[in-house]
């Protein structure tokens, strides 16, 4: 009875639709319409078109008019109803997009026609998804240019966020093989099979938990990302690290790895930032270096691991090197290898003040973007059996930024306006 119920009421619901949009797309103009070659375009009539909406099927009747110039057609109702080129509504698109960003197109079809009565083919989802991500990647970049070559705010305008956390950092995707022609893997056999897709994260801190560590302000957390150079990210995050407000901020703090390339997109952007390597990765750091220096004596290892790990805590980075130093093998691959860990820690010295950033109460973690890795990539785009194009990537990639930064709403309105 449910079933039925609902099917009737969506039938009716359809029609009503099909009579509203009778009106949408027909008629004179007050204007001639004009083709892309600004030529005036000659009326061929009513053309009818049938679209896939939440309510099931409809028939829509509008005028189309073709170009005696270059012979390109244009349907204004569709353009109207946002439907160029699509057999889709805004609002099937809207859904379709929603469901593939967070699971496989074959799981989003056989749903949408058990919980919606719509009957769209994988491939179709998959196209979707696709289209509407590339979308919203352009809404990212054109809001990108916009905010790039906008003048800063005076040094004397209000600082209204208490601190403002800037991190990022790469997670492996698996890729079709043409998306790896030419590109060096980190296997044995140096074969790659995936590509790194770049994410950003933002997010504001203003509170403390009771005992007396830092809390990301509730919802304040947005993402950014995607497979391209460092060269082009740097002004994806740069440019969301601003219309989150960075120049509004008291305190700006960037929690990295310490990568080369991030830490020249740090110092080029963010020069004024407090920049710190995160404990865990610079803990992890340790503990290789203890491998290095003592081989199979284990006793050794762990002595110097627990002491190092407390001098880390404490910010005596120098102490460090300098013991490490003194440790080194005599010779071999492994001595090589030692100095090249103690030399990661010289350089990083002032990026590892522990002790002075846990007095002045910031996250020394970069925990945000770690799970920003998981739940913005791997989650989506690292199930069994997956292999991507780096079109399709990004366009996931856009769409799940969007919607985990609280976005989506934001993006279907502007369209809508």
């Amino acid at each position: 009875m449910e079933q039925a119920l609902r099917s009737a009421a969506l039938a009716g619901g359809a029609k009503a639709l099909e009579a509203f949009l009778s009106k949408v797309g027909v008629g004179r103009r007050g204007e001639k319409v004009r083709c892309s070659c600004m030529a005036a375009m000659e009326s061929r009539g009513l053309k009818t078109k049938t679209i896939v909406t939440l309510l099931g099927k409809i028939r829509f009747a509008r005028t189309a008019y073709r170009c005696p110039r270059c012979g390109k057609w244009r349907y204004p109702g569709d353009e109207e109803l946002d439907a160029v080129n699509t057999r889709y509504s805004p609002g099937v698109r809207r859904l379709v997009a929603n469901f593939a960003s967070d699971a496989p197109f074959k799981w989003v079809s056989q749903q949408l026609k058990i919980a919606a009565g719509l009957v769209i083919s994988r491939k179709d989802c998959e196209r979707i998804a696709e289209q509407t991500g590339q979308q919203v990647a352009g809404w990212f970049a054109q809001e990108r240019d916009r905010i790039r070559f906008q003048e800063p705010p005076p040094p004397e305008a209000a600082k209204t966020i208490e601190t403002l956390y800037i991190e990022f950092d790469g997670s492996g995707v698996p890729m079709v093989p043409e998306a790896l022609e030419g590109r060096k893997g980190k296997r044995e056999d140096g074969k790659p099979k995936t590509r790194e897709v770049k994410i950003g994260c933002v997010f504001s801190q203003t509170g403390f938990n009771e005992k007396g560590r830092p809390i990301r302000d509730r919802g304040s957390a947005s993402f950014v990302g995607a497979i391209e150079t460092s060269e082009q990210f740097q002004w994806r995050i740069y440019a969301e690290a601003v219309r989150r407000g960075l120049f509004r901020a008291k305190r700006v703090v960037c929690v990295t790895d310490g990568a080369e390339w991030i830490r020249n997109i740090v110092q080029t952007h963010f020069p004024g930032a407090v920049h710190v390597i995160d404990l865990y990765h610079a803990r992890e750091h340790l503990v290789e270096l203890c491998k290095l220096l003592f081989g199979r004596d284990e006793k050794r290892a762990a002595f110097y691991k627990d002491k190092w790990w407390n001098d880390l805590d404490q910010g005596k980075i120098e102490t460090i090197a300098e013991e490490a130093k003194l440790l080194l093998p005599k010779s071999g691959p492994d001595a090589k290898e030692a100095l090249t860990a103690i030399g990661y820690f010289e350089a990083n010295k002032e990026r590892m003040r522990y002790n002075d950033f846990f007095a002045k109460g910031l996250f020394v973690g970069s925990g945000v973007i770690e799970a920003a890795c998981r739940t913005v990539v791997a989650q989506r785009m690292k199930h069994s059996g997956m292999e991507w194009t780096v079109r399709g990537a990004n366009a996931i990639t856009a769409l799940r930024c969007v919607i985990q930064s609280n976005r989506f709403e934001e993006y279907w309105e502007q369209r809508a306006g």
